[in-house]
């Protein structure tokens, strides 16, 4: 039963605050596990994005709209049998939970963590992002660090993409994700 479950396509979802790099993440391991990569961000209703470009934090019930796309998305793309990469904040246990409900249970996560220093300085450098700066404290006030939870993999985010996205493959590999 344990080598069936291997054998299916996962979802994966590379999670963490703005700013930490889940979607130049997400694309390397999209990549190398030549799987399909979807940019939770663009997912986001318009009410969510203006929201937050004017540097108001989302609340739950902004949120699950938006979580329930990412999940339709994911099982649909589970259901034909392909595996799928997205990034998502999913910052808060229930998030994560509807998440994996979606999915069947067949969802692992990447959490990349970093210090609020460096985040700030990689916000400062985005170009062109909705979020604001503003936003990470709020983010981070409300993410409840994945650890000790089923399936998760934490990387560090001081390194290169390609770095983090190696750290990340191996651990996905060693939870038995092949894509």
């Amino acid at each position: 039963m344990a080598d069936e479950q291997m054998n299916r396509p996962h979802a994966i979802i590379v999670m963490g605050v703005s700013g930490c790099g889940k979607s130049s993440v997400g694309e390397k391991l999209a990549e190398a596990l030549r799987l399909a990569f979807v940019e939770g961000d663009a997912l986001h209703p318009a009410a969510n994005v203006e929201k937050m470009s004017k540097g108001i934090p989302l609340t739950d019930d902004d949120r699950m709209p938006w979580l329930d796309r990412i999940g339709e998305d994911m099982k649909a793309s589970l259901e034909k049998s392909e595996g799928i990469i997205v990034s998502c904040s999913a910052l808060k246990r229930i998030y994560r939970d509807r998440l994996r409900a979606a999915a069947g249970g067949n969802l692992f996560f990447v959490y990349l963590e970093g210090s609020r220093a460096l985040l700030m300085q990689r916000m400062g450098e985005r170009k062109g992002h909705f979020m604001p700066a503003s936003l990470l404290d709020s983010q981070l006030a409300t993410l409840e660090v994945p650890t000790g939870e089923q399936g998760v993999v934490t990387v560090d985010i001081d390194d290169t993409v390609e770095g983090i996205a190696t750290k990340a493959f191996k651990g996905l590999a060693a939870l038995g994700v092949t894509g």
